[in-house]
């Protein structure tokens, strides 16, 4: 089912026309404990949910689903999910999981949260220490995207969501990702320039998901710099010092775009441009080369593995990317001593 995507700043105005165009007998609001603090009254119950990512597990998934049911939710019950990735994912799936589905809203509060998870169909929590282990393919009947709530973001969630749109544009568009990659994410926002940006940035994904809704095939693409990017941030969790999704992404597309040098021959100008963009506004991984194995061990095993083979989005320019493409550990070590060199570690 396509998504219906509202591109606006006047949010209550929306969400009170789609409350009046889709039939209900309750609305649920799920949201984060850091959201809820910055939510009004509201007139519907609320189910608040503990925040941060080590919080995106099937014991507060049962959480929801008990709420729930003590508020005798039926199928026509409409649940409004508000806030970052963490909650439209989570959220999204206790809802299109509980009797069989409910229909659900998202209205993100992040940046990461509507260039990617609050757009496409894809919920779940974390499982064995591995992201989205468990989901659905399951999409909000409509997204209401804003640029508003970035306001009380901190520049390190606004950077992190911000490696998604450079994502976007690597699978898109030359022009844009070179423009994209002279943005100074520290300068204050410009609602009126940001929202159109990410209305672009988000149809690449429209687009790529029109294509191929359940992930057979195209819409692997969307996970460029993801295979590396998530056993980055598997890692980090496991020493206790997680970092935001988009940083973990942001040092994946480095990996990745050595890669697609490596075997396809993406522009090493383009590589080297990625990889000054991603050491100015990200940071160092933070790594060594004693962290190579438990890395590649991650990444075999990845959702997007087969057979233990390690699988990446591969590039030969901007826009012609190559999914599905089994790389060697040797190749992974080669990529992580060339990306952590570009990046001064």
């Amino acid at each position: 089912m396509a998504q219906n995507v509202i591109f606006t700043n006047q949010v209550a105005t929306a969400i009170q026309e789609l409350l009046a165009a889709r039939p209900h007998n309750m609305v649920v609001w799920i949201a984060d404990t850091n959201t809820r603090r910055l939510m009004p009254t509201a007139e519907h119950p609320v189910i608040t949910i503990d925040a941060g990512e080590e919080h995106k597990t099937l014991d507060a998934v049962c959480q929801v689903w008990d709420q729930l049911n003590a508020l005798h939710a039926t199928r026509h019950t409409l649940v409004i999910n508000v806030g970052g990735g963490m909650v439209t994912d989570l959220g999204g799936f206790a809802a299109s999981t509980y009797k069989r589905g409910l229909r659900f809203i998202n209205v993100p509060t992040t940046l990461l949260g509507a260039v990617d998870a609050a757009v496409g169909g894809k919920t779940g929590f974390n499982c064995h220490g591995l992201k989205n282990e468990i989901g659905t393919f399951a999409p909000a009947t409509d997204v209401i995207i804003s640029t508003r709530f970035f306001d009380t973001l901190p520049p390190r969630e606004l950077k992190s969501g911000f490696a998604e749109v450079v994502k976007h544009a690597l699978l898109s568009d030359h022009e844009q990702l070179m423009q994209l990659l002279e943005h100074d994410l520290d300068a204050p926002i410009d609602h009126d320039t940001l929202l159109p940006q990410l209305q672009a940035s988000v149809g690449v994904k429209q687009a790529i998901v029109a294509r191929d809704p359940l992930e057979q095939g195209e819409r692997q693409a969307l996970n460029l710099g993801h295979t590396v990017g998530h056993a980055l941030e598997s890692l980090t969790m496991q020493r206790g010092r997680p970092v935001p999704h988009g940083y973990a992404v942001a040092w994946g597309l480095v990996v990745e775009t050595v890669l697609s040098h490596l075997r396809l021959g993406f522009p090493s100008t383009d590589v080297h441009r990625v990889a000054q963009f991603v050491r100015e506004q990200y940071g160092a991984m933070g790594i060594t080369c004693d962290d190579y194995d438990v890395l590649i061990d991650t990444m075999r095993r990845d959702k997007k593995s087969v057979n233990g083979e390690i699988a990446c989005v591969l590039l030969a320019s901007c826009g012609d990317y190559r999914i599905a493409q089994q790389v060697s550990p040797d190749e992974v070590r080669t990529a992580l001593d060339i990306a952590r060199d570009m990046m001064g570690e």
